[in-house]
């Protein structure tokens, strides 16, 4: 079909019910819409039937991950109008009460004929199949942290930079460097949790050591540092004996459910906590609420999401869920301090740091970009390309506020009611 940009691009309209605010280029050369504004190129007609398949985010994710979408001129304003058209409309309506609607169904209907047969195209290999029943069991978490932290160390390194850190940093200013922002984050963990010689340190989740690391060589804490992922243990080993730490530090493949050597005197969980799952999460908290001695500290760092009216009709992001963590669990900042109360905890301290990600997450794009034939030669193009996409939204996510980042910090608090807390422990300007 000739001029196959402007029959796209009328027919995507009609289903929105607004004007699209991106420029289309086809398969065939064609282009319409906004000269100066980011543009998706459309290879094939494979890109339409994704479409067509998984309306929405989904479909436009998977022609992205398969090569059969691109998006030239402004990576993160592509992602921002097309944020505005497609992810956050209101709209509902169900599928069948869309289709009812005569515009719908006389679009779909050309998107049907121009996307030709045959429907539905195979999702890209990169995408993880969903668990069937019951989530966040040893062996199902085991599954979804493999999925998506033993893509190869290699590739982290590109990512994440010497850091090796992949949690939200805590920048002293936007000029300061990824990696000074990192240190003063794990800085900043010790603080809060107010660390002290020969203590001993539960790290859960502990990625390729590097807070352990920091904690033994700064603070002189004795660590432990657990973690699912084997490829994450056997680089965090090799770090820790390169320091001359293996007297400070052990590093576990174990579930923090099996940890059964405590107490010990404090305990920082750094972005393990969205891998937990809302019905687990009591006993997350209530197993580190037992391992901890008396007085005895947590410093939670969890990325969060803004609540909606019914929580019961929430449902998991798409993309992320398919192709990055799966069954990730994101809960609004409330849900996870009424938690570790519920546990028995005293919540003495929250605080956000949402721009801070959002600052991080636009350095590992970056980072992955400045690197991306060799990512591409240590992964596949698809995971790489998975990787560019859930980073950059991600960083929209924060800085929209549809996404937040919290440390809270956490006591055990003794019968005697002494939580040893500073009077002041916040500077405000």
């Amino acid at each position: 079909m000739a001029d196959a940009a402007s029959r796209l691009k009328s027919l995507l309209e009609q289903l929105l019910g607004a004007e699209l605010p991106l420029r289309i280029r086809a398969w065939d050369g064609s282009q319409a819409g906004p000269p100066d504004a980011p543009a998706l190129f459309l290879r094939n007609r494979r890109a339409v039937r994704r479409l067509l398949w998984k309306p929405g985010e989904l479909g436009l994710a998977r022609a992205w991950v398969a090569g059969d979408l691109e998006i030239e001129g402004d990576f993160y304003g592509a992602l921002g109008l097309l944020s505005g058209a497609v992810w956050e409309r209101e709209d509902s309506r169900t599928t069948l009460q869309l289709l009812r609607d005569p515009q719908i169904r006389s679009a779909v209907a050309g998107l049907v004929r121009l996307a030709g047969l045959p429907l539905p195209p195979a999702p890209p290999p990169e995408e993880i199949r969903r668990t069937r029943g019951h989530l966040h069991t040893r062996r199902t978490d085991k599954r979804a942290i493999s999925h998506h932290y033993d893509v190869g160390n290699d590739f982290y390194e590109i990512v994440l930079g010497p850091s090796m850190v992949y949690s939200c940093a805590y920048w002293p200013g936007p000029d300061a460097t990824l990696e000074e922002a990192q240190h003063d984050k794990l800085d900043l963990v010790c603080r809060k949790l107010a660390l002290q010689e020969g203590q001993r340190l539960l790290d859960v989740g502990c990625g390729w050591g590097s807070m352990a690391i920091h904690a033994a060589r700064e603070y002189g804490v004795h660590v432990v540092g657990i973690t699912l992922s084997q490829e994450q243990a056997a680089y965090a080993r090799k770090r820790v004996a390169d320091e001359g730490l293996t007297d400070r530090v052990e590093i576990r493949v174990q579930d923090y459910r099996d940890v059964a050597d405590g107490p010990y005197d404090a305990i920082s969980s750094i972005g393990m906590a969205e891998h937990v799952g809302a019905e687990k999460y009591l006993e997350y908290a209530q197993d580190l609420y037992r391992l901890l001695t008396p007085g005895g500290r947590l410093l939670n760092h969890q990325i969060s999401r803004r609540p909606v009216q019914d929580e019961s009709s929430y449902e998991l992001d798409g993309f992320i869920d398919s192709y990055v963590f799966p069954d990730g669990e994101l809960a609004p900042v409330g849900t996870t301090v009424t938690q570790l109360e519920r546990a028995g905890f005293e919540v003495r301290d929250v605080e956000s740091l949402r721009e801070h990600y959002a600052l991080t997450l636009r350095e590992w794009v970056a980072n992955l970009e400045a690197g991306w034939e060799r990512g591409v030669r240590l992964t596949s193009p698809g995971r790489a390309r998975v990787w560019r996409l859930y980073m950059a939204a991600c960083a929209l996510g924060f800085e929209r506020n549809q996404l937040g980042v919290n440390q809270v910090l956490a006591v055990r608090t003794p019968d005697s009611g002494a939580a040893g807390m500073p009077w002041r422990a916040r500077v405000w300007k």
